[in-house]
């Protein structure tokens, strides 16, 4: 492509007519496919042409970049071996070109180049494929008679490129004398004597260098080079370059945690100074090197903690030093000095980080690091401040308060909760919005974490309170007091007193709570502030810990949230917002009826239960993928509690069932079907028959998608068990084919550095030992026990395997179905399989399971230990 068409085709791909603007992009399309090199070459010169229009300069630039660049590592990959496939001395054209326009006289010129010479050199530098880069940089930082813009933007791509190297995957480390260079290029523009400007990018850029610096950080000369450097740039008059210094100051925090200790009065000094004196963009960088340290402390602590329970030493490096310990007392009323800094003119809902704020999280982290010792420090501000006539003081003080209740102990923070309660009832009518809103934050906050600390006697005063709230206040107020109720029926959960009486403290006020919960989804304003879902989660949670005594009410409500949902498919759609709401509502729906339906008997269901279907049905029409999980879990309840009865609603709910089997892309969406055709096969047995075909089809292609997220399939291979369980021997047909998936993921494995794919194994050991179990138990049920024989050996193999190679089995999930299974086996084959049932390793399993303290495994591996005895009697 000629330079005259290249400028042309770029200026047309940024034109409002589809059609020309189409056209643009298939030519630039055609002449990356002609030829790769030629097309970056002839981008770079577009680039690097001074007098050429800037905006076709900067698409040029853009252009180039975006050739190299892709959020998908699999694509970015290919995109890099592309690149790299380019000859050497075409690559070296290429390279000398773009490089050439950061020294442009022009600053969008200069910029963009930055950005694509950063991505080559993204590429190149981890294998020290470009030496002439750094050099080159080095000079334009450096030189006296470098343009100040030309030190900007060189600094820039150095930034650049340590920000994508950081994030590219399989990437070499980069090599010291490369990362000695960046930081003395970087440490040259940061100087004080540089204008602020460039001391901005030198700073910006060191920021992002320091993943690569430990070698240098383990040099004292040069990690106090490099301290020293950072510490007198939060001195420096622009305010941009003092934030960019804490924002590196944060980096080595979180980086280099035992390196600190020489340096921590200094940064003590600093970052008070600077909290309190300091500009808010400067201050709030200056409170996150305090959050910060808090989070790296945490888990120091944890490894601390860790390392004691298995009698290790904790590594040198990874000692905690207790630095927010050491600096509680006068940490803390810096902090609450923050918390009464409110902006006055924001409104609640502003999408806003200040400085408040950021203290109140710091706040919050430091109680988690140091736990008890917090509240002594804490407490007097808020008695002091929690009652005062300063509206400031007493939405500073509940803050406070609400920022420590998690990581004291009950016994710490148990007596000041106590106290506070009534205080925090009272407020809850506040003159102040924020003060209420904050209040009502609190008061969810205790009735999550410790609720046992509210005194009885005001318990009504709390539900009522709250309750009052709901209506009549701001939404985000009111959306608080959701909160509140949400988690104070959350603590009723698992609660043995109503199962015994049959009612518990929440019976009395669920005919209101849930009656006004109602009133609040239909405000005007209940799509702020997340209202209308705080009030359906808090009606979801009321009656999933409702005593038994509230089924009436609970009944009294289900066919008015059916008819709601009715009423939901005529609500007007003219925008997408319109579609949005609607659809959302819709899910709400669903989920409500969901927790009702597993609240409620069979008889008391089953006459609302066509309606309801009709419902659930017409919203798998919708092209919502919430939705579809929504009406799917709701049918997995309804389909549970009406058991055989439901097989007359199969025929219409196959479509859409298989419809969800197939959705692949939302894998959430499929997961829920896959968890519905489980409850449908427990629900109707044999009935699903006549489904099975088209089920056990989608099923297959679930697991053999290589796109499928992972998650599904452990539960895909655990429902062949729950079909087979329920067609018997009619399951022999897909006995083969299944037996191959189970087989095929037995041999999945796990790094053992990899804590996270150690822990999808085990979930996919499960799902493979559920469904063998089931497809034994079936075919024992089906009298076609003996089909298994052929597959034995490859069963027992997985055993065998999980005896030697099990991590991570905390709960003892896998041992507990491995030892089923092999009871099942023994049980139904019998002396057929004497020569493998009585290997070793299926003792050391079941002796594992018999010892292993749960008394449900216990029994299991009892009952097995008897049945594999009698096999091989």
């Amino acid at each position: 492509m000629s330079a005259p068409d290249l400028t042309t085709t770029l200026l047309s791909c940024q034109s409002p007519d589809p059609t020309i603007r189409q056209a643009a992009e298939a030519a630039l399309s055609a002449a990356e496919q002609s030829s790769l090199a030629d097309f970056f070459l002839a981008l770079a010169a577009e680039l690097s042409t001074e007098g050429k229009d800037v905006t076709v300069r900067q698409l040029a630039g853009l252009h180039f970049k975006n050739l190299l660049v892709a959020k998908d590592d699999a694509l970015q990959s290919d995109k890099h071996d592309r690149w790299k496939a380019i000859p050497a001395e075409q690559r070296t054209v290429i390279k000398s070109t773009a490089i050439g326009a950061m020294r442009s006289p022009v600053a969008v010129a200069r910029h963009t180049a930055a950005q694509a010479c950063a991505e080559i050199a993204t590429i190149e530098l981890p294998y020290k494929e470009w030496p002439e880069f750094l050099s080159i940089i080095m000079e334009n930082v450096t030189s006296p008679s470098s343009d100040d813009g030309v030190k900007i933007s060189s600094l820039e791509c150095l930034g650049f490129t340590c920000e994508r190297i950081a994030v590219v995957a399989d990437v070499p480390e980069i090599a010291p004398d490369i990362t000695d260079l960046m930081l003395t290029t970087i440490v040259d523009g940061i100087r004080p004597d540089r204008p602020d400007a460039i001391r901005l990018a030198a700073a910006q850029a060191l920021r992002n260098s320091l993943a690569f610096t430990r070698k240098n950080m383990e040099n004292e000369n040069e990690r106090n080079m490099i301290m020293k450097t950072i510490c007198e740039a939060t001195q420096s008059p622009d305010a941009r370059v003092r934030a960019a210094a804490y924002e590196c100051i944060v980096q080595i925090a979180f980086q280099y945690y035992d390196k600190l200790q020489s340096y921590m009065q200094t940064l003590f000094e600093l970052t008070f100074a600077t909290i309190r004196n300091d500009e808010e963009t400067v201050a709030l960088q200056a409170i996150e090197f305090w959050s910060t340290l808090c989070e790296e402390e945490m888990e120091l602590i944890d490894l601390a903690n860790e390392c004691a329970e298995m009698g290790r030493e904790v590594p040198p490096e990874s000692v905690c030093v207790g630095y927010v310990k050491a600096a509680l007392e006068h940490l803390c009323p810096l902090l609450t000095e923050t918390l009464m800094k409110q902006d006055e003119d924001l409104a609640v809902d502003d999408d806003v980080w200040n400085l408040s704020m950021s203290g109140a999280s710091c706040l919050t982290l430091v109680a988690t690091t140091v736990q008890d010792d917090v509240v002594p420090v804490i407490m007097p501000f808020v008695q002091q401040n929690i009652q005062s006539d300063n509206w400031r003081n007493r939405e500073a003080a509940t803050m406070a308060f609400s920022s420590i209740l998690d990581g004291p102990s009950d016994e710490s923070i148990g007596p000041y909760v106590n106290q506070a309660v009534p205080v925090l009832l009272s407020a809850l009518s506040d003159s102040n919005d924020l003060v209420k809103d904050t209040t009502a934050w609190t008061i969810g906050k205790i009735c999550d974490l410790h609720v046992r600390a509210i005194p009885a006697d005001t318990f009504p005063t709390l539900v009522n309170g709250l309750a009052s709230k709901l209506l009549t206040e701001s939404p985000r107020v009111s959306s608080q007091a959701c909160f509140g109720i949400h988690n104070l029926a959350a603590a009723f959960k698992n609660d043995e007193a109503a199962e015994k009486t049959g009612t518990n403290l929440l019976s009395q006020y669920m005919p209101t709570l849930l009656q006004t919960l109602l009133q609040v989804v239909d405000r005007e304003d209940a799509v702020e502030s997340n209202l209308r879902i705080g009030a359906f989660e808090a009606m979801s949670v009321l009656i999933q810990n409702s005593a038994p005594d509230v089924l009436n009410v609970l009944m009294q409500l289900l066919p008015a949230i059916n008819d709601r949902l009715s009423q939901s498919f005529n609500m007007p759609c003219l925008t997408n917002e319109d579609k949005e709401l609607k659809e959302g509502i819709q899910g709400l729906l669903c989920g409500l009826i969901q927790v009702i339906a597993i609240k409620t008997t069979k008889e008391a269901i089953l006459p609302f239960c066509d309606s309801i279907m009709t419902n659930f049905l017409q919203v798998l029409q919708t092209k919502n993928a919430t939705c579809h999980e929504e009406a799917l879990s709701a049918t997995s309840a309804i389909a549970t509690i009406l058991e055989g009865d439901f097989v007359k609603y199969m025929s219409a709910l196959q479509p859409f069932l298989m419809a969800g089997l197939r959705n692949f892309e939302a894998y959430q969406v499929c997961t829920c079907a896959v968890g519905l055709v489980g409850d449908i096969s427990r629900s109707i047995e044999n009935n699903i028959q006549p489904f099975c075909d088209d089920i056990m089809s989608a099923l297959i292609e679930a697991l053999q998608n290589a796109s499928l997220h992972r998650s599904v399939k452990p539960p895909v291979l655990s429902c062949f068990g729950d079909i087979a369980l329920a067609i018997g021997a009619a399951y022999e047909p897909y006995l083969q084919l299944s037996l191959m998936m189970l087989l095929q993921a037995a041999q999945t494995r796990a790094p053992d550095d990899d804590e996270e794919l150690i822990d999808y194994v085990n979930t996919l050991r499960e799902g493979i030992l559920e469904g063998y179990t089931g497809i034994v138990q079936g075919l024992k049920d089906g009298n076609r026990a003996e089909v298994l024989l052929p597959y034995i050996e490859a069963i027992m193999g997985f055993l065998e395997l999980l005896a030697s190679d099990r991590r991570n089995d905390f709960d003892n999930e896998v041992l507990s179905k491995a030892v089923g299974l092999i009871g099942d086996i023994a049980s139904c084959l019998g002396p057929q399989i004497k020569n493998h049932i009585g290997k070793p390793y299926v003792f050391e399993l079941l002796n594992e399971g018999n010892g292993c303290g749960d008394q449900s495994i216990v029994s299991t591996s009892q009952w097995a230990m008897g049945v594999v005895q009698q096999a091989m009697a």
